[in-house]
């Protein structure tokens, strides 16, 4: 990346043209298109994500004050709000996932050497889901409640990065355990995720498969005790037994044993119970893994604050769904972005940086070399640092 070039350019030259225009044309996103394509319309997304718009015509007057320069940034068409509410309405929302399956597996090849906070050679995954509130009226397909709209982003989280291995998103009503059917499961992975998923006859797939799971037992779960696990002399565990599910109905849909782990937490005295198939690891390090589900609420907490999925600038299915995929896709480019340059500012701050200064002349490396940058992600939110290197 040369002195001369805007910044925004420098950031597209990481975007995966050969496989995306295949992805367009498998899914004809350009069929009777003349000037407006998909790749200017993620550009123009893209932006909007970056510079925090608010809607199409907010997007469309800062785009006409740049006219200039918008060649050099790699636009090839005039943007009008018209065009983009139109393409974000009707080119399938499935090349913008596409495209994002795309980003996620170079990433993954990028983060695969990162150290987890717990020693472990297996590849761990936080499972999890948030709710993003929409208007009943606006949105009347996102059934969720009676005066309500919803819709749900799962995500299964891989550690190693922090980055979204897999991710759907579905209508507000969608269980969260009915998501443990549509995954592929990994042999020799833990998968972490809370209450919400304890589902024994799915939890028995992924035991068969030769996956493992961490996750917290339902308050009126029943069991028969089998024998105990040698103690290793730690006061925060009270007991670490091997339980047989006592329900004939649970017994049924998960006929093998069980680990129970009866877990006090050191500062704060709050009893915890987890169940795993899990049986060779200590006691405290199921609990150290239980506590990485947080990463993938941190996720939730950052992309919501940094990332525009929250507001929308269409109302039907297919320019909500686009809109999401688009953002997870800008997303994983910062991330690459930072591993490739070995920027050692956090994501926060370098998605900052990049909102002011897209349109300027300045090499990314140069621009985010300066020692003086500040670290910290958000003075008022501590748990957004888990992004540093």
């Amino acid at each position: 990346m040369h002195q001369g070039r805007l910044v925004f350019a420098q950031l597209m030259d990481g975007f995966p043209r050969h496989p995306f225009n295949q992805i367009v044309k498998d899914w004809r996103g350009e069929n009777r298109v003349r000037r407006f394509s998909c790749m200017d319309q993620f550009l123009v997304m893209a932006f909007a994500q970056l510079t925090g718009r608010e809607s199409l015509r907010d997007i469309e007057s800062c785009l006409r004050s740049l006219d200039r320069k918008l060649y050099h940034a790699g636009f090839r068409a005039s943007v009008a709000r018209n065009t983009l509410a139109t393409a974000n309405a009707k080119r399938p929302w499935q090349i913008w996932q596409e495209l994002a399956a795309v980003l996620i597996e170079r990433a993954r090849k990028l983060y695969a050497n990162e150290p987890l906070q717990v020693d472990l050679e297996n590849t761990l995954y936080a499972l999890d889901s948030t709710t993003i509130d929409l208007c009943r009226t606006l949105f009347p397909w996102a059934r969720f409640r009676q005066t309500k709209a919803a819709v749900k982003m799962h995500v299964l989280l891989d550690l190693r990065g922090n980055l979204p291995t897999t991710v759907y998103i579905t209508h507000g009503k969608f269980h969260d355990v009915r998501i443990l059917d549509r995954l592929p499961f990994e042999p020799g992975a833990i998968y972490i995720f809370d209450r919400a998923f304890v589902d024994f006859k799915r939890l028995f797939r992924m035991h068969k498969s030769g996956a493992f799971f961490v996750t917290r037992a339902k308050k009126n779960f029943e069991c028969r005790w089998l024998c105990s696990m040698p103690s290793d002399g730690q006061a925060q565990v009270h007991s670490d037994q091997i339980v047989g599910l006592k329900v004939y109905k649970s017994r049924k849909e998960f006929p093998d044993r069980l680990r129970r782990i009866h877990y006090v937490v050191p500062d704060t005295g709050k009893h915890l119970t987890f169940l795993t198939n899990q049986f060779e690891l200590p006691a405290l390090t199921i609990a150290a893994l239980y506590k990485q589900r947080w990463q993938v609420e941190i996720f939730f907490k950052w992309i919501k604050q940094n990332l525009r999925i929250k507001s929308f600038f269409g109302t039907s299915e297919n320019a909500v769904k686009s809109q999401l995929w688009m953002a997870i896709s800008v997303y994983v480019m910062v991330a690459i972005l930072k591993k490739e340059l070995q920027l050692k500012p956090s994501l926060y701050t370098i998605l900052q940086v990049l909102s002011l200064n897209l349109f300027e002349k300045t090499p990314i490396l140069e621009m985010l070399a300066d020692p003086h940058l500040i670290l910290e992600s958000n003075p008022n939110c501590e748990q957004l640092t888990l992004f540093d290197l």
